[in-house]
């Protein structure tokens, strides 16, 4: 015998909840007030860092925590500012090791500076980039390189 077809316990599914392509955006933390002062302590702590010769911290320091939910344009640059000038300290034969020493999550905001130092080339800054991309991606595989360019987070 057939079940009892009267039942209405289906109508209670949300069914838009199962669907795989229902986009849900991720939610914006504002972060504006806090962020001069979370790179003011970041820039001195590199400033330091880099005085002392110890160009691998300053980089690992620079790139944690970048300010992407932030809304402020301008210390997003401050802080790309701050990245540019710790990739500028190395020297070439340098980057490769410093790159290897880095994990996924931190080679990662890495690529997403070096893609934005590609789109706002200063003086010398390409060909240092270059060299950082090449290493990056010898570690971060391909893989790296579509997280960044489908992340909507922006550095």
């Amino acid at each position: 015998m057939s079940k009892n077809t009267r039942s209405a316990d289906f109508r209670k599914v949300d069914v838009d909840e199962l669907d795989e392509e229902k986009f849900i955006d991720e939610p914006e933390v504002s972060q504006d007030d806090d962020d001069t002062d979370v790179i003011s302590k970041r820039e001195s702590e590199v400033k330091s860092l880099t005085l002392g010769g110890r160009n691998l911290d300053a980089l690992k320091v620079s790139l944690t925590d970048p300010p992407v939910y932030s809304k402020d344009e301008s210390a997003k640059k401050r802080n790309f500012d701050i990245v540019l000038d710790v990739l500028t300290r190395f020297r070439q034969s340098e980057v490769e090791e410093a790159v290897k020493k880095l994990d996924s999550e931190q080679v990662d905001i890495l690529m997403k500076y070096i893609y934005r130092g590609f789109a706002e080339p200063t003086e010398n800054s390409c060909g240092i980039l270059l060299v950082w991309h090449q290493h990056a991606v010898a570690v971060g595989g391909i893989g790296s390189i579509i997280r960044v360019m489908t992340s909507r987070k922006t550095v």
